[in-house]
């Protein structure tokens, strides 16, 4: 189920007394937010509300605004207006409970930390500033790493891992500082089919944790079976819905514009971007 509602709704949103929330809570709600930087808009008049659990695909061309969305949610960029709220509180209050995974060309891999320190640098918050973790923080990191099945790899330089790996490594970074919002931005670029599969099988297990999931992607080909929902964007929103209802060629045209083809053909719809096919 897709749900829009508004600010004041979400805000009532409340847990169970297990801590767990109750069916059709919204992790995230957005609320005519804009966003960009300097005097240029990269997003305009945003309103959407994504349900706690919910696995969705944040779809648009290069330039839509994905990663500056991914960016105003988690606090590194600060809105032009608008509302974000997470698990129904201002996200100033609530960040601590979403976790940003960013394109890895934005990361260092020679820097000489191991699996285990890039997981542990996730629960900054929990060590403390001026502290060194304790026996106890590399237990839950420990932790995290076995979940995504790179306990054997805790002690390896991070940059001796595939890339595959590496995107395991930063879930389980996430995992370990308690997040239950994952926003993953192009997680399967540059990845082999075992590594997709592989992230889609940890993606699937974090279902029972009830762990929402925001994931931007290219990659057409995947989108109408391995998410509940789809955000189509292109610095505004064109749609937000089920994959049968939104992933259709006149709202994917209108989003990508002349960067996609559509061809019809046998009963088949065949849409191809300049980006991804």
């Amino acid at each position: 189920m897709v749900t829009t509602l508004t600010a004041d709704a979400a805000r009532r949103m409340t847990l169970h007394s297990n801590g767990k929330w109750a069916p059709g809570a919204i992790a995230i709600h957005l609320e005519h937010l804009s966003a960009g930087y300097g005097r240029t808009i990269a997003l305009k008049e945003l309103t959407a509300s994504i349900e706690a659990g919910q696995r969705v695909a944040l779809v648009g061309p290069n330039g839509a605004g994905k990663s500056t969305l991914f960016k105003a949610i988690v606090g590194l960029l600060t809105p032009f207006g608008g509302q974000i709220l997470i698990n129904g509180q201002a996200a100033h209050e609530a960040r601590k409970a979403a976790a940003y995974v960013p394109q890895f060309e934005d990361v260092d891999w020679d820097f000489p930390v191991s699996v285990m320190d890039v997981v542990v640098m996730g629960m900054a918050r929990q060590v403390g500033w001026l502290r060194l973790p304790d026996a106890s923080h590399r237990q839950t990191a420990f932790h995290a790493l076995e979940r995504v099945g790179l306990s054997e790899y805790a002690n390896r330089q991070i940059g001796e891992l595939s890339g595959g790996q590496k995107r395991r490594a930063f879930i389980a970074r996430a995992l370990a500082q308690g997040a239950t919002i994952l926003l993953l931005d192009e997680p399967f670029g540059g990845v082999d089919a075992i590594a997709q599969h592989t992230l889609f099988d940890i993606l699937d297990d974090l279902r029972h944790d009830h762990v929402t999931v925001l994931l931007a992607t290219h990659d057409l080909n995947l989108i109408s079976t391995h998410f509940d929902a789809l955000f189509i964007l292109n610095k505004r929103k064109i749609a937000y819905g089920r994959p049968e209802e939104v992933f259709t060629p006149p709202i994917m045209a209108e989003a990508f514009g002349s960067q996609m083809a559509v061809w019809q053909t046998n009963g088949q719809v065949i849409m191809v971007t300049d980006q991804h096919s």
